[in-house]
């Protein structure tokens, strides 16, 4: 299987089982049809064989007008790059790793990451929280220093040989808990040399109880921050606002520069602010570059998930506007790169060469198998977005887990339990999806959340785009 496609004048060919990416001619762009439909009657053909379909479609009004704009020369060129491509492995490559992932999902999976709630509560009221200001269709909670001890006593009872463990301070807001959260990194600390394993540490806030006299802390043993806000100003404080209805843009932005200049002077200085965009800012490209200005260079602005009688929800007659708007946010992203002022954008930051192996990439993030959430009173759920459904509690970190049989269901979701993801050519750089997303939408794990998927493939598409300019760029600046 392949995907073409045409981006800010680049012709790209991906093939999809591979993961080979080839920029083009037009050419061989257009024999790819033709080429195409010959993989699909036979296992091999040649040059010759190639050759013949073409001079056969050249015979038909359609192929005549497409492909007599090209010399014989010039097609005889592109066919036998074409073959040889094929050849190769690098074209219409076979997948061959359904069997594979089926025996891969039958090991017995190790618990690697927990996102603690640490807090059920929050001081903003940000109109689009899924967890509803925090409350997570329950009761409002702080987790005890006792909860957190026995959440990281069970990840380390459950995460067999592996030693990288991550966990997330997670909300509401997890500063409104700031002293367990101080108490618990270092329990966490002082769990890894007798048991030989790693505490990876993140923290997500909204910035608004941020203090300059916890950044030392945050900067030593927090491997990333994640700050939330939305953009310009207008936007940050149409959706996320304080309970009295007061914006928080003004508040937490000199926070998050102060706080940014002294993470990266640290060893671990790893950050983005992160936004989402709504039916109101549908030209979020214009917020990326307003974070840009302002001097962030880690950002992430991802689109709301929203039930369709939100006003702010995203709708479908929206798609070819966000479609275009990614482009526009692609280019700005090589733009300001140009002009030597980079940042990364998290959604085109894809590894075409490395990356997670290929069953995780088909597979997904883990959740409800290696990756848990845990309620303030120790509660396990298969991910944030599920904690406050009790049809997913998994069980608690006083007892284990309990429902062996959620569990399996989450280790056969991958991309082959979905058929909208077989023939997806994204699917080892989405790996099916979120399955919340999936559940809430439709009521099925293995099921997909259709916006969601188109916007990912054109992110997708862009950064694949991206890769090919910037080899581009540096191919010029080698040879100045």
């Amino acid at each position: 299987m392949i995907h073409k496609y045409k981006n800010n004048g680049y012709n790209i060919v991906l093939d999809v089982c591979s993961g080979s990416v080839h920029v083009v001619d037009d050419c061989v762009y257009d024999l790819l049809d033709i080429a195409g439909d010959l993989h699909e009657k036979f296992d091999r053909f040649s040059v010759m064989d190639l050759l013949g379909a073409v001079s056969l479609a050249c015979q038909k009004p359609e192929g005549s007008a497409k492909y007599s704009v090209y010399g014989m020369q010039e097609i005889s060129e592109a066919a036998e790059e074409i073959t040889q491509l094929i050849a190769d492995g690098m074209l219409f490559s076979p997948d061959t790793y359904e069997d594979s992932l089926v025996d891969y999902k039958k090991r017995q999976t190790v618990v690697k990451a927990l996102c603690l709630h640490i807090s059920h509560d929050c001081n903003l009221a940000c109109k689009y929280c899924f967890a509803e200001e925090g409350e997570y269709h329950g009761r409002r909670e702080l987790m005890s220093v006792e909860v957190g001890k026995k959440a990281l006593d069970f990840l380390v009872a459950n995460s067999g040989s592996r030693r990288n463990l991550e966990v997330d301070f997670f909300g509401g807001e997890p500063l409104m808990n700031w002293d367990t959260v101080v108490e618990l990194v270092r329990y966490g600390r002082s769990l890894e040399k007798e048991h030989d394993k790693n505490f990876r540490f993140t923290l997500t806030t909204n910035g608004t109880l941020l203090k300059e006299d916890m950044f030392e802390f945050i900067n030593a043993e927090m491997d990333n921050v994640v700050l939330s806000i939305d953009g310009r100003k207008e936007i940050n404080d149409l959706m996320r606002p304080h309970r009295g209805g007061q914006g928080s843009y003004d508040e937490i932005v000199p926070k998050y520069l102060k706080f940014v200049e002294t993470r990266k002077k640290n060893e671990r200085d790893s950050y983005y602010v992160r936004g989402t965009y709504t039916r109101n800012n549908l030209d979020f490209a214009e917020d990326v570059k307003h974070l840009a200005d302002l001097g962030f260079d880690q950002i992430s602005v991802e689109p709301v998930v929203a039930s369709p009688e939100d006003d702010y929800a995203l709708r479908d007659e929206d798609i070819p506007a966000l479609l275009d708007e990614y482009d526009k946010l692609a280019k700005l992203y090589l733009d300001y790169r140009k002009a030597g002022k980079p940042f990364n954008f998290f959604h085109f930051m894809i590894d075409l060469e490395g990356g997670p192996c290929v069953y995780k990439r088909l597979s997904g993030c883990g959740s409800g198998t290696e990756y848990l959430a845990v309620t303030p009173w120790g509660d396990l759920y298969p991910c944030h977005q599920f904690v406050g459904n009790e049809d997913f509690l998994l069980g608690n970190v006083f007892d284990g887990i309990k429902r062996d049989d959620i569990v399996d269901e989450f280790k056969c979701c991958n991309v082959y339990a979905k058929p909208e993801c077989r023939d997806c050519f994204a699917r080892f750089y989405c790996s099916g999806g979120c399955a919340a997303n999936a559940y809430n939408f439709h009521g099925s794990i293995t099921d997909v959340y259709e916006l969601g998927c188109k916007l990912q493939r054109k992110r997708i598409e862009c950064a694949i785009m991206i890769k090919a300019a910037l080899a581009d760029i540096e191919e010029g600046d080698m040879e100045k």
